[in-house]
């Protein structure tokens, strides 16, 4: 049986005349908010005699998500089409406006998240819950799969003092929800208050990666063009925090990891050997077209996952961070600032949220040893949110 979306739900039900007859609706989306036969929710909404769409809301890479690289602000502009203005929120701000609202009565928000905590739609829809409990709006969250199935869960939990447009609240690094579910946990359990409907899908279950459901997969952002780079992302990211290539510029970014100075062959023989479960390190030598190291040959590896159940990103990923460092310790350095709107602490510092992965590593510990580190955060984690969960 093929998943239904939220959207799709929600879609029904203004057709029949159940939800939001007679409302001026705020979208938040972008290319992937589709339903599930590809077409965008912004022409379903305005095809609608029920609802009228007053205005659009993009996330990080915009509305078109046609800004590629990370860090990049979008504008405000018009929809010609459409006869509706598209606002930015990854821009001069990251939450609506009182002017944005006006004339709204309901924010709906149809994201499709990847199920890392560093992702920033979760943060933009967090920013819009907040919009609405100052200013009087109901937001309406339309859920949809977490791509990499609502089961496992690993990685740090965010620390005080660590939260930044990639990371407000305590949640694991993979925290195995959904978007709705995340709303709720958000909006109650930290204590933003608005005036929350979710519209939850109907034959999702927690084991199902997006390739079990049936449904059409549009890429989320640009640089997660697969399933694959979703279910690498929770681990291959932090390498954002390093000089290492995470792969942004190539065709299959967060997968392929490397730089200038790696011996791609040694590299990918060393993690081999670590026998790390339900991935192979497959030598590789590429050259970035963009961003870090653009029009140098690197050397590094693609990770390719043979067993979802078993494979660990986060914990590949430390491992990773950890073998580039011996390899070549004079070459390896972290990021500096700045990183998403946060120009003091170190990137992965704020995308680990606190600093101890960095102090870790930086004092030889093994990808085990912190791996061990996090498990109590995520069995504490476990309890908050079974209330939040909607499957």
């Amino acid at each position: 049986m093929a998943v239904i979306t939220g959207l799709d739900q929600l879609l029904d039900d203004i057709d029949r005349g159940r939800a939001l007859a007679g409302s001026r609706v705020g979208l938040v989306c972008n290319p992937a908010s589709v339903d599930g036969r590809l077409r965008h929710a912004t022409d379903r909404f305005v095809s609608s005699a029920r609802v009228t769409l007053g205005a659009l809301f993009g996330p990080q890479h915009g509305f078109r998500s046609d800004l590629q690289d990370n860090m990049i602000e979008s504008a405000h502009v018009e929809d010609r089409r459409r006869k509706v203005p598209i606002y930015s929120l990854y821009s001069e701000t990251r939450e609506p406006t009182r002017e944005m609202l006006e004339g709204l009565d309901v924010l709906v928000v149809d994201l499709q998240d990847v199920g890392t905590r560093i992702y920033t739609f979760v943060y933009t829809m967090a920013n819009c819950l907040r919009a609405a409990a100052k200013h009087g709006l109901k937001v309406v969250v339309c859920d949809r799969p977490n791509p990499i199935g609502g089961l496992a869960m690993e990685g740090a939990v965010l620390q005080p003092g660590y939260t930044s447009f990639v990371g407000q609240f305590p949640i694991p690094m993979r925290h195995g929800m959904t978007i709705a579910e995340l709303a709720r946990l958000f909006n109650e359990e930290y204590r933003i208050g608005a005036a929350l409907d979710v519209v939850p899908m109907r034959g999702w279950t927690r084991d199902q990666y997006f390739d079990d459901t049936a449904l059409p997969w549009v890429m989320p952002s640009p640089n997660i063009p697969t399933l694959d780079s979703a279910i690498v992302y929770p681990g291959t990211v932090l390498f954002e925090g390093t000089i290492i290539s995470e792969g942004r510029g190539t065709t299959r970014p967060f997968e392929i990891i490397g730089a200038p100075w790696i011996d791609g062959d040694r590299f990918a023989g060393a993690m081999n050997a670590r026998a790390l479960p339900g991935v192979f390190f497959r030598p590789n030598v590429f050259e970035p077209t963009f961003q870090k190291h653009a029009r140098e040959t690197c050397g590094g590896c693609q990770l390719h996952v043979l067993d979802r159940q078993a494979f660990q990103p986060v914990k590949t990923a430390v491992a990773m961070i950890e073998e580039f460092r011996r390899e070549v310790p004079s070459q390896f350095a972290w990021k500096e600032p700045p990183y998403e709107y946060e120009y003091e602490k170190t990137p992965i510092d704020i995308m680990w949220g606190s600093d101890r992965l960095r102090k870790t590593i930086d004092a030889g510990l093994t990808a085990d040893e912190i791996a061990d580190g996090w498990k109590a955060e995520v069995t504490a984690f476990e309890e908050v949110r079974k209330p939040y969960l909607l499957y």
